[in-house]
């Protein structure tokens, strides 16, 4: 297979991958690093387009051209590869890089466009340029996918590795080209088909590798979204109980008790049924961000349903989880919400109680939840503690001893 049908091939190689990725994802919200793959396949695809047909294009308008889309599309690989690994910010640094290659590009043509000798004479070095050009982002699409080296998939490293070496590779055959004309067997024309084949295959490889990764990317939120709530982003249900689970059986060995808050959001409904559900969304998503800041990183808050919310409070007694639960009303208390058409002021009612040896998921929440009604009943915006269990007259110097245990470990 001659250079030209090589081209020709890896400029139909990359318009099939981008038909491709433009239809992967219709009918939802495309992710940022796919529409830069997306970009980078249209570009490139171009790029090799405009080569094979040269015979139609003019050198001196095709040459430049083909240069800036298939630097382009090797940019926006880079920042697809970086956007996967959670830098949104990579693809405006990797445009960048885009300007200034295209600007080296420009003034290395027009100093010896003109000057036939001059021109011969610099094209080992220009050849150097452009192929460090070339493997800055090669580079960078590498070190995107080398990131969390230890845990990363086999897949994922074996696309780092064919990054640093399709970066490596070029520009070490061009620096020895230039410095030592000499050592090639063969012409280096004659390489280029040999060239073009190993860039056809690392398309082939980096396109299989950005569709089986963008699926295991989606599969993992799938999972996620199991035990996430999506409007809030903090353990629904499900996520809350499997959190809670450990601390139950850790409640059956002495030790510091551990508390469960149920919070629920007074007058929701007429929110929601006055201003409408978005007005509503903002006003849940207000709360557990006021909630979380008065929160440690060893708490937990968790998303029951509709604006019904759960703490885990590790290591904290009765009294020291009534107090933190005060402090939470009160701040959200204080916290008015902006809506469209007026400020909402927010109030809640909660329910405190602590995970005993004998107690089930069913029985705590009990406990709790009728410590929360107690609260509505007595006109809402309140705090209320179940009664704790009581204590025999012996225990009752552990008992203050391992309270104050406690508060100091939340302190």
């Amino acid at each position: 297979m001659d250079g030209q049908t090589l081209i020709a091939t890896l400029a139909l190689a990359n318009l099939a991958l981008y038909g491709t990725l433009l239809c992967h994802g219709t009918g939802r919200r495309r992710p940022s690093n796919l529409s830069a793959f997306t970009i980078a396949r249209l570009c490139q695809g171009m790029g090799w387009l405009i080569l094979a047909l040269h015979a139609l294009v003019p050198t001196t308008v095709g040459g430049p051209v083909a240069f800036m889309l298939l630097i382009g599309g090797a940019a926006m690989d880079a920042a697809g590869w970086w956007e996967s690994a959670g830098h949104t910010g990579a693809r405006a640094r990797l445009m960048r890089g885009v300007a200034l290659a295209i600007g080296a590009y420009i003034a290395v043509h027009l100093a010896f466009g003109r000057n036939p000798d001059a021109a011969s004479a610099a094209a080992p070095w220009v050849a150097v340029l452009l192929a460090a050009m070339a493997a800055a982002f090669n580079f960078s699409s590498s070190a995107a996918l080398a990131r969390g080296w230890l845990g990363a998939t086999l897949l994922r490293r074996l696309l780092a590795v064919v990054n640093a070496v399709l970066a490596a590779l070029p520009l070490a055959m061009a620096l020895l080209a230039a410095a030592n004309p000499g050592w090639l067997p063969v012409a280096p024309a004659q390489l280029l088909p040999a060239v073009l084949f190993i860039l056809l295959g690392a398309l082939v490889l980096n396109g299989a590798g950005c569709l089986l990764l963008g699926r295991d990317a989606l599969q993992a939120e799938l999972e996620r979204l199991e035990t996430v709530d999506a409007l809030t982003d903090v353990p629904n249900r499900r996520g809350f109980y499997q959190g809670l689970a450990p601390w139950l059986a850790l409640a059956r060995r002495p030790g510091q008790p551990t508390a469960l808050v149920i919070v629920n959001l007074d007058g929701f409904k007429r929110v929601n049924d006055h201003y409408g559900h978005a007005v509503g969304d903002v006003v849940l998503k207000t709360l557990v961000d006021a909630v979380r800041r008065q929160l440690r990183e060893a708490d937990m808050i968790g998303r029951l349903g509709g604006a019904e919310f759960a703490l885990l409070l590790p290591r904290t007694g009765l009294p020291e989880a009534t107090l933190v639960a005060e402090r939470i009303r009160a701040a959200v208390a204080a916290l008015p919400v902006k809506a469209e058409r007026a400020v909402i002021n927010l109030t809640m009612s909660m329910g405190v109680t602590t995970i005993r040896a004998e107690d089930s998921t069913v029985s705590l929440f009990k406990r709790a939840d009728e410590a929360l009604q107690a609260a509505k009943l007595r006109g809402r915006n309140q705090v209320v503690a179940a009664e704790p269990p009581a204590a025999a007259p012996d225990d009752e110097p552990v008992a203050a001893s391992a309270a104050q245990s406690a508060h100091t470990a939340r302190g």
